[in-house]
């Protein structure tokens, strides 16, 4: 019987969206690894487990990443920023998750795509936006109601390089014409 390398397999159901088991501990994310005198078994779903006599397998926190009970959430969330025209409103939108400060999102950037899975807790959770005005001289770039800078939060899948937000939970918009600070809280429910 011919046995294939642990990290071809590995290689292979990476791809596949399998899950890799290192001594019954589910081990994402893990790379650059060899190990030796070992047995490898693959379950109907694809799913491969490494039973690794004399290795110790646990999963610590990474810093900024919570590490997460297998199967406590079931879908990606994303935030996605769109502007009709790149700063024209002059807002830049702070974001907080869950009474936390997540990052400031800035009119005069480009689109910004951000996977929140990770720092999102199972059930409901609250994010606030605050808008502020930030005007770059004298004179408005633009006071057009046109002129749109939106930050939706949404349930996600990406499929060949391209994001696709299923269901919006949380749609948050400025636009040019609007004069002053804005600070709106949501909250959903990740399932």
């Amino acid at each position: 019987m011919r046995r294939l390398p642990a990290a071809l397999c590995l290689l292979a159901t990476a791809a596949a969206g399998a899950e890799v088991y290192v001594n019954g501990v589910n081990v994402e994310g893990l790379a650059n690894q060899s190990f030796e005198k070992v047995n490898v078994k693959l379950d109907e779903k694809g799913n491969v487990y490494i039973e690794a006599p004399g290795y110790a397998v646990k999963r610590v926190p990474v810093e900024g990443k919570e590490v997460r009970p297998e199967g406590s959430i079931t879908r990606r969330y994303y935030l996605v920023t769109e502007q009709t025209q790149q700063g024209a409103t002059e807002f830049d939108v702070d974001v907080f998750l869950n009474g936390k400060y997540l990052r400031t999102l800035a009119s005069n950037e480009p689109q910004i795509v951000a996977e929140l899975t990770r720092q999102l807790k199972v059930g409901k959770n609250a994010v606030v936006l605050q808008a502020k005005k930030r005007p770059e001289g004298k004179e408005a770039r633009s006071t057009s109601r046109a002129a749109v800078f939106r930050v939706i939060i949404g349930e996600g899948v990406t499929r060949d390089d391209q994001l696709v937000i299923e269901q919006q939970l949380v749609t948050f918009t400025r636009t040019a014409a609007e004069p002053g600070d804005v600070t709106q809280e949501f909250s959903f429910t990740t399932r």
